[in-house]
C-alpha cells in the first residue's frame, strides 16, 4: 500500500476527522496524520493547503486527494475488501448506507448544542427540545440496527462487526459520554463497545493529551 496521509482537525474537538480515521484503524491501514489544530488564527490557511473544501478531513493517497469524512470512509472500504467495512448482506449493506447518511446529513440539533468535546465533564449542558429529538431518533436507529443485524450476527455493533456506520457514530457515543445523557441500556451497552475499541481509546487518550484549547 502506498503512504496514507491523513489530514486532520486536533482530536479533542473534531468530530469529522474521528470517522475516518477510525475507519482507517480498522481496517489495519497504517498512515500519517497532519493534525491542524481548529479555531486558531492559521487554521483556515493550514487547511486550505490540504483540502479543497476548506475543511478537514481530508486523505492524501498517491497523488489523490479525497475530502468529505463518508467519502474517505468510502475509499478506505474499496483499498480494503477485506476488512469489511460495509456489511456483506445486501439488506444490511443498504441499512448501513442509510444510517450513514443520515448521520452524515442530520442531527443539526445535536451538532450545535452539544459539541464534541474530550477534554471537559459538561454533563447538563446542551440539551434542549430539539437536540433530544436528535437523540431519540438516533437511538432509535440503533435499536433497529442492533435488532435486525447487529445481534443475529452475534457482535455488539450496530451490524455485528465493526462497519462504516459504527465510524459515523463513533462522534455521538463520546458526546452523549460527555454530556452525560441517559439513554437505555441497549443504547449503553452499543456505546461501551465502541468506547471500548483501542483505536477509540487511543484517540481519546490523545484528545487529552492535546495543548489546544479553547472555552466552548
Amino acid at each position: 500500500m502506498s503512504d496514507l496521509t491523513l489530514v486532520i482537525g486536533n482530536k479533542t474537538y473534531s468530530s469529522w476527522s474521528l470517522r475516518p480515521w477510525l475507519a482507517l484503524k480498522q481496517a489495519g491501514l497504517s498512515f500519517a496524520e497532519t493534525v491542524i489544530p481548529l479555531r486558531q488564527p492559521d487554521t483556515a490557511a493550514r487547511i486550505a493547503a490540504h483540502s479543497p473544501s476548506g475543511r478537514v478531513p481530508s486523505l492524501i493517497h498517491d497523488g489523490l486527494t479525497v475530502w468529505d469524512s463518508l467519502a474517505i470512509c468510502e475509499y478506505v472500504a474499496e483499498l480494503t475488501p477485506e476488512a469489511q467495512l460495509w456489511p456483506a448482506d445486501r439488506a444490511a449493506r443498504a441499512v448501513a448506507r442509510a444510517v450513514s447518511a443520515e448521520m452524515h446529513s442530520g442531527f443539526v440539533s445535536l451538532r450545535s448544542t452539544m459539541s464534541m468535546d474530550l477534554k471537559r465533564d459538561r454533563k447538563g449542558e446542551g440539551m434542549t427540545e430539539a437536540t433530544a429529538a436528535d437523540i431519540a431518533r438516533i437511538e432509535a436507529l440503533w435499536a433497529d440496527a442492533r435488532t435486525r443485524f447487529g445481534k443475529p450476527a452475534g457482535g455488539p455493533f450496530l451490524f455485528g462487526a465493526f462497519t462504516i456506520a459504527d465510524a459515523m457514530f463513533a462522534p455521538v457515543v463520546t458526546r452523549l459520554e460527555t454530556y452525560g445523557v441517559a439513554v437505555s441500556p441497549e443504547s449503553r451497552a452499543y456505546m461501551d463497545a465502541v468506547l471500548a475499541l483501542p483505536a477509540m481509546r487511543e484517540w481519546i487518550a490523545a484528545a487529552k493529551a492535546e495543548p489546544w484549547e479553547f472555552e466552548p
